[in-house]
């Protein structure tokens, strides 16, 4: 047995992309399924793609397209309903203030050097955990206060 992935739910696909775009990761394969009115988007981290473009682990992304006669969409909420994605980082300072520079809010921020939390824009809780140990804390993650939920 092996992982393969974890799958959430999007309102606004290309928001979502471009947020886990930001975090690092890539898109490796994309399904359409005109009879399903729905597409799947699978994503990875660049260390869990091999040389042949062959991902270990990715994120599942299902839009399912909006209703042909013209109702509202799907919508989704409680994003933390299943739990969260983790992903280690090589540094967490370096990754929140990417994504803080971005326009993202450190909902968690990594004040012990070592985990933080995000959220995508459809409020799916992201975990960053910093790759070996601790980071020494550092401004102005130290003081930061968290901000919502995470």
């Amino acid at each position: 047995m092996r992982y393969l992935h974890t799958m959430i739910r999007v309102a606004d696909p290309a928001a979502t992309i471009r947020f886990l775009e930001l975090m690092g990761l890539r898109e490796t394969r994309r399904i359409d399924n005109a009879a399903g009115r729905f597409t799947l988007i699978f994503l990875a981290a660049p260390g869990d793609i091999d040389e042949a473009g062959h991902a270990s682990a990715e994120v599942e992304l299902t839009w399912n397209w909006p209703p042909e006669d013209g109702s509202a969409p799907e919508s989704y909420t409680g994003g933390r309903n299943f739990g969260h994605l983790a992903y280690r980082v090589g540094n967490i300072y370096e990754t929140c203030q990417r994504l803080m520079d971005a326009g993202v809010t450190i909902n968690r921020p990594p004040r012990d050097g070592h985990m933080a939390f995000v959220k995508t824009p459809d409020g799916i809780s992201i975990e960053l955990l910093q790759e070996g140990g601790r980071l020494a804390p550092a401004e102005p993650w130290a003081s930061m206060p968290n901000t919502g939920t995470w």
